[in-house]
């Protein structure tokens, strides 16, 4: 029960007590005086007509008149005339009316009984009769009735004047209560909220002083842990001298995307080196060296910057070698790329010496998921090899497989424009499942398959390239969305599905998308919106944007998490409902020791804000164990279950 309610009902009951104890106080103290006053009223009259008859006491009718006279000008029950000597009635009169202002009960609470009087009548010296009176107490009923309504109104005046003045004040003088609710609550979505405005009243001051000061101290701690966390990650995966990734991360990233998974996708790799970087280091010295390293990492930087994709990657492998990675480069664009950054790289070698200028060369190949590693950088050392012998051109370029796709950009508008209208669109399901228990599932990550003209159903890492060329990403997300959303009709249960930074960022498709979601709210314990850490949109507009799906019911969380770790003093505000750890830092954890270094200052972060992880692309039960070693919430890959159709 509300303090309000409490409140109000103690106040009642103080109107019943206040007046139950006024109205007895009341009766008690005017009993004996109402009674004395009837007993008084009953003697006047007894005495009056005593006198009064007197001389006409052997008239029956004239003492009959008289009766007659008084009673109906008084308030009297019985008034009757008694010869003594054989006690003889002469005239009586009597009344059992009551009063109809005063009901029953009260007569019977109030308990006020008839009082009486009597006087003789003379003749002569003789006692000829007596004369018997007795007082109606309704006249002393009626007003004690007026009293007591007069009394509960007024108690009752003053008790809804109390109440309505206690609850206004009740409700002001509460309402840092009301905020520290929603501070506690905002902690449980890992929120930490501050009260700016602290109350007057010195109770309430001293809990949202303490409240403050906790909060800030749990900002505090998971800001420590997020700054010790990302430091570790810069010295783990971040060249020192050009704030590029290193060759540790290059090679985590490159297994990531050549592991065989719905949503990888064919690239190419660029391996660029500058020539005799020893004899360059000698003639330039070692800090014009590091400047020229750190223009060249800047050119990369630009061109991440301007043409990349959040998925693609630069990396110092060592000394004067970069690497480049480009998932879903399509094959008509990597020799624009290549030539431009070539004339970049000449632009920046004209500017030096000319007896020192470096000379830098580019092999460039293919990569799809399923081949090995080495294989695909042996290859790209192939090309460099080629470019270095051959005087007329800076790149080479050495495919595995023919990259360019069977149909044109056009072939493609008209098979995704169609499949998406008719409803070509196939769900797949793949579980998340506790590391500890990996029978017990958490939910089912959603995937999605296109159906080509043939009726087979296509990955999404084959068209979702296209898909982003052609600008349809918020309209497959949409469509996605609403297969997901008729799914949970038919079979509910946990599931979570990816949405773009194109949905979330166009005014169009994000109010479609809130209204989508406001139509389905039934289903929003159920369903959880995935977003990438590479698409995230600025902090501000994040936290906005995920204020707004939570107001629908919904939950947010985000996935491939690992290569922006600085993001993570932000997740305070957000709310989000997990983590998922980007494939890339999982496999094979078991082996590397800096991996497991970093989950762990991962998790720590984390679990000060009781934020849960999930590490993507389980494929080993070593991975497994030393996900579990280390506090993981949940894991998904192969090794926990391949994504597989809805059943029907």
């Amino acid at each position: 029960m509300s303090l309000l309610k409490q409140l109000f009902l103690a106040i009642c009951l103080f109107l019943v007590v206040a007046f139950t104890g006024s109205f007895i106080s009341g009766v008690e103290n005017s009993r004996e005086q109402l009674l004395g006053q009837l007993r008084s009223h009953a003697q006047d009259a007894a005495t009056a007509l005593g006198l009064s008859m007197t001389p006409h006491v052997d008239d029956p009718a004239m003492i009959e008149l008289m009766v007659s006279s008084i009673f109906d000008s008084g308030y009297f029950a019985t008034i009757r005339v008694v010869r003594i000597p054989d006690n003889q009635v002469i005239v009586e009169r009597r009344t059992t009316t009551t009063s109809d202002k005063v009901p029953g009960w009260f007569v019977d609470l109030v308990d006020l009984q008839p009082q009486g009087g009597d006087a003789l009548i003379m003749r002569g010296w003789e006692q000829a009769a007596r004369v018997e009176v007795l007082s109606h107490p309704q006249f002393a009923l009626a007003k004690l009735w007026d009293s007591a309504i007069g009394s509960g109104l007024w108690l009752l005046l003053c008790g809804v004047v109390s109440a309505v003045l206690g609850g206004w004040l009740l409700r002001h003088q509460l309402k840092p209560l009301d905020t520290m609710v929603q501070q506690a609550q905002a902690i449980t979505r890992r929120e930490f909220l501050t009260m700016p405005k602290v109350p007057h009243t010195p109770e309430l001051k001293r809990v949202v002083v303490a409240m403050n000061q906790m909060v800030e101290k749990l900002k505090a701690l998971f800001a420590e842990e997020a700054a010790r966390s990302e430091k570790l990650r810069e010295e783990a995966y971040q060249d020192t001298l050009t704030g590029l990734a290193n060759r540790r991360l290059f090679d985590a990233t490159l297994n990531n995307l050549l592991t065989v998974s719905e949503n990888h996708t064919e690239g190419y790799l660029m391996l660029m080196r500058v020539n005799d970087l020893g004899g360059l280091n000698q003639r330039l010295g070692g800090q014009r060296t590091d400047a020229l390293i750190q223009d060249i990492a800047e050119l990369f930087k630009t061109l991440l910057a301007e043409h990349g994709k959040p998925n693609w990657l630069v990396a110092r492998s060592r000394g004067g070698e970069f690497t480049f990675l480009a998932p879903g480069l399509a094959a008509e664009e990597v020799e624009l790329r290549a030539n431009r950054l070539c004339q970049q790289l000449e632009n920046l070698r004209a500017t030096g010496a000319s007896d020192c200028t470096p000379v830098m060369h580019m092999g460039i190949t293919t990569f799809r998921p399923g081949e090995e590693a080495a294989a695909v950088f042996a290859r790209a050392d192939q090309a460099l090899a080629q470019a270095q012998s051959q005087s007329g051109k800076a790149w080479q370029r050495l495919d595995s497989f023919d990259a360019q796709p069977n149909q044109g950009l056009h072939q493609w508008r008209e098979w995704v424009d169609d499949a998406l209208n008719h409803n070509q669109l196939q769900l797949y399901f793949q579980p998340v499942a506790q590391c500890a228990a990996t029978d017990v599932l958490l939910h089912h990550k959603v995937l999605a398959r296109l159906l080509d003209p043939k009726g087979e159903a296509i990955a999404a890492g084959r068209f979702l390239p296209w898909i982003e060329r052609l600008g349809w990403l918020a309209r497959f997300d949409l469509a996605m969305l609403e297969h997901c959303l008729t799914h949970l009709q038919q079979q509910p249960r946990p599931l979570a599905i990816s949405l773009s930074a194109a949905t979330l960022l166009e005014p169009g498709s994000r109010a479609r998308l809130l209204a989508l979601l406001r139509e389905h709210s039934q289903h929003a314990a159920l369903l959880t919106l995935e977003i990438d850490e590479h698409q995230l949109p600025e902090a501000k507009e994040m936290e906005r944007l995920c204020l707004a799906i939570r107001g629908t019911g919904f939950q947010v969380a985000l996935q491939h998490f690992g290569g922006r770790f600085s993001l993570i003093g932000n997740l305070t505000h957000l709310g989000l409902a997990y983590l998922k750890i980007d494939g890339s830092y999982i496999r094979a954890i078991d082996q590397e020791s800096d991996k497991r270094l970093f989950i762990e200052a991962i998790y720590r972060a984390s679990n000060s804000i009781d934020l849960p992880l999930i590490a993507e692309m389980v494929e080993t039960q070593g991975e497994l164990d030393v996900l579990r070693e280390l506090g993981i919430q949940g894991a998904m890959g192969r090794l926990i279950g391949a994504p597989e159709p809805a059943q029907q």
